[in-house]
């Protein structure tokens, strides 16, 4: 399975500038944290990579079981994280780190690999391997004004996802700073962290255009 073009997951994130991220040993723990994220209608989640034998197995059983959620993997930093989640047929990749191993790895198994970037050095080497999209990590540490301050010296950026750290309530003002997408993670968690999205999510709804 080919995973998404990189115009396809921006113009996916533009309509929907949000992605969670779910952590389990095993995948199909995540079942009931899927669904309510799917009656939410939220649209681009992560499942956290772990070495468990089962996990692309498990992720087959997750993606066909929620056909409206796009899936992607968090937590790829290694070759065979990359192998793993290129059998389980996921849309995209997250990485915390950069790594043009992993970019060149990910390019030829036809999968989108979003490399993660926290200086002006990773960001500028991101860009030069042509990748169009970047993982802003961990964006707590660096402050919502920090992307846009890379703008003038380092002058056309790419698609920048603030991830590691970040709450709902931080989520519309990290947007209205410059960066493109934010990712959400322990901050949603549970029912309570869950119930933070609907308010969100909604008011996002009634700002689509009419179809």
């Amino acid at each position: 399975m080919v995973g998404l073009d990189p115009d396809s997951l921006i113009g996916g994130l533009r309509r929907q500038p949000l992605l969670v991220v779910l952590r389990a040993d095993q995948p199909l723990h995540l079942q009931g944290h899927l669904a309510a994220l799917a009656h939410l209608g939220l649209v681009h989640v992560e499942i956290a990579w772990t070495p468990h034998p089962a996990w692309a197995e498990q992720v087959i059983q997750l993606r066909l079981g929620h056909p409206s959620l796009k899936l992607g993997a968090a937590s790829v930093t290694s070759l065979e994280a990359l192998a793993v989640v290129s059998e389980a047929g996921l849309d995209y990749a997250m990485a915390p780190i950069f790594s043009a191993e992993l970019i060149s790895a990910a390019r030829q198994a036809q999968l989108l690999l979003v490399p993660g970037v926290f200086s002006p050095s990773e960001v500028q080497a991101a860009a030069d391997q042509g990748c169009r999209l970047v993982k802003l990590f961990p964006a707590a540490s660096l402050g919502p004004d920090y992307w846009a301050r890379l703008r003038a010296p380092l002058a056309c950026l790419p698609f920048c996802i603030a991830a590691g750290g970040l709450a709902t309530a931080d989520v519309e003002p990290w947007l209205a700073a410059g960066v493109d997408a934010v990712t959400l993670g322990a901050a949603v968690a549970d029912p309570a962290g869950l119930a933070t999205l609907a308010p969100l999510l909604e008011r996002w709804r009634r700002r689509q255009p009419c179809q």
